[in-house]
């Protein structure tokens, strides 16, 4: 590893930071410290691929090594003397945020305003409840869980959501909190989050932070399946066919300019425009929330970037390859399958829910409606969301809005209707909410979306249905096809 690659290293550095203000560090180190001379030298011998990937890292290339980011001060709840022979200096096994910071603030910044900085909020979510309590127990006796944790949680949704780091009292971390990599991991220090979930450490490369293999570790499954959305859109068909055309490694990577064959996760969601710089705060460009039951435009929390200008910021990355006119006719199409979603489905539900509620005895998930309804917004509602959002056309009918309706007629209208029939036989105050529920459920099938469900759709527009089925038919017959 020459000095000039050293040289070149640091250059790289200050370029990417352009834009940024420093905090704590004004410029990179001029040359690599003692003490990370010492770190290597054991770390080489018993971590060799850790010290290769950090040797091929820009921090290298700066002079930033282990103990620049890996320092702490004795006060530190998780600072402890790694080496009493050698360095005699605390350090601290997690990196930070906050450690980030010193170099990267306005990225730091961002991130601990962003979406991704609260997601270890889901511990005290449903999604939680089923892997602490539905899928797990309490088997996994760690020192930091006396009494016990769901092994479900520790190996699922902590690794993607994060964990609450607990430092023992040796300033060891708990095997059950560490390792982790979740995005909203809760660090002794009380930073949110960590870089090194979509920078991975200790290369930290860019070209890889901006593929969207990067963000499938998480985003994918039956409730978020952003990356098999993408490898079914015709951006993730072109992102494979032209991946070498990509430019994925440039310091400057602007759509239009640096790349144009196709977008990743990064082009729409973080990365550098003509108009915009790049953000951490993956939230920036997205208009409509689509994970609660019912879908929400985003904005609606004080003081945060409105809908509009979330909106805006959307289509300037569309219009880096698309039309103006394309891509408001996109979102009129986009919006549509959200809003129908939100009427036919969402809102229903959750009124529904609300009514079968004092009918449905014991704890959370005891009864079947219980999944039926939480699978129907969490899994299908959010397939077709999502689907229609990045242009997956298949997951958003086969595997959202068939399994919407298949589900919402055949599971869970049985589920009420029956629900109604045991409340009708219970206690006056049953009887009560049975009634109440057979009158929404009556409200809802009566709506202009269910009325077929009631053998009611609108004549004029069943005659018109059977028209279009009997001219293809009709066109297919003349040319030997058949379906």
């Amino acid at each position: 590893m020459t000095s000039y690659i050293k040289i070149v290293g640091a250059a790289l550095i200050l370029l990417m930071m352009q834009g940024a203000s420093w905090a704590a560090v004004k410029a990179p180190p001029k040359q690599m410290s003692q003490e990370t001379k010492e770190c290597v030298k054991c770390h080489k011998k018993n971590n060799p691929g850790l010290v290769q990937m950090w040797g091929s890292s820009r921090h290298y290339g700066a002079n930033v090594g282990c103990y620049e980011c890996h320092q702490a001060d004795a006060k530190d709840p998780d600072a402890f003397i790694h080496d009493e022979k050698k360095v005699k200096k605390h350090i601290s096994i997690i990196v930070s945020p906050k450690d980030c910071s010193n170099c990267h603030e306005n990225e730091a910044k961002e991130m601990q305003k962003s979406h991704h900085s609260e997601a270890g909020k889901i511990m005290g979510s449903l999604d939680n409840l089923l892997a602490e309590v539905i899928e797990g127990d309490n088997g996994m006796v760690t020192p930091g869980f006396p009494d016990g944790i769901s092994a479900a949680a520790v190996n699922g949704c902590w690794q993607c959501h994060g964990s609450t780091v607990k430092v023992l009292k040796d300033g060891q971390l708990d095997p059950a909190t560490w390792p982790n990599t979740g995005i909203g991991r809760i660090n002794p220090d009380g930073s949110k989050g960590t870089c090194a979930a979509c920078h991975s450490r200790h290369s930290f490369s860019v070209a890889q932070s901006r593929q969207p293999e990067n963000c499938g570790k998480c985003h994918m499954g039956p409730d978020h399946p952003q990356i098999e959305i993408y490898n079914e859109s015709k951006h993730g068909i072109a992102y494979r066919a032209n991946r070498e055309k990509m430019n994925l490694d440039s310091s400057k990577w602007i759509p239009g300019e640096d790349y144009w064959a196709a977008p990743t996760c990064a082009t729409c969601h973080m990365s550098e425009t003509k108009n915009q710089p790049v953000t951490h705060d993956v939230g920036d460009r997205l208009s409509w929330n689509n994970r609660p039951p019912v879908s929400k435009k985003q904005g609606w929390v004080k003081g945060t970037m409105g809908w509009e200008e979330r909106r805006d910021n959307m289509k300037d990355v569309c219009q880096s390859c698309h039309e103006e006119g394309w891509v408001e006719n996109w979102y009129i199409q986009y919006d549509g399958l959200v809003e129908m979603y939100n009427r036919k489905f969402g809102k229903p539900g959750v009124k529904l829910m609300k009514a079968a509620k004092p009918l449905m005895k014991g704890p959370k998930f005891s009864h079947k409606l219980d999944f039926v309804w939480f699978e129907l917004w969490h899994h299908e509602g959010r397939r077709a969301r999502m689907a229609a959002s990045m242009m997956g056309p298949d997951i958003t009918h086969w595997e959202g809005t068939y399994d919407l309706g298949k589900n919402f007629y055949t599971e869970m209208v049985p589920e009420l209707r029956e629900l109604i029939e045991h409340g009708m036989h219970g206690s006056a105050a049953d009887k009560k909410a049975a009634k109440n529920l057979a009158k929404v459920l009556d409200e809802v099938l009566n709506h202009d979306s269910h009325k077929w469900f009631l053998g009611k759709e609108d004549p004029k527009k069943a005659a018109e249905r059977k028209k279009r089925q009997a001219d293809f038919k009709a066109r297919y017959k003349k040319t030997g096809g058949s379906r």
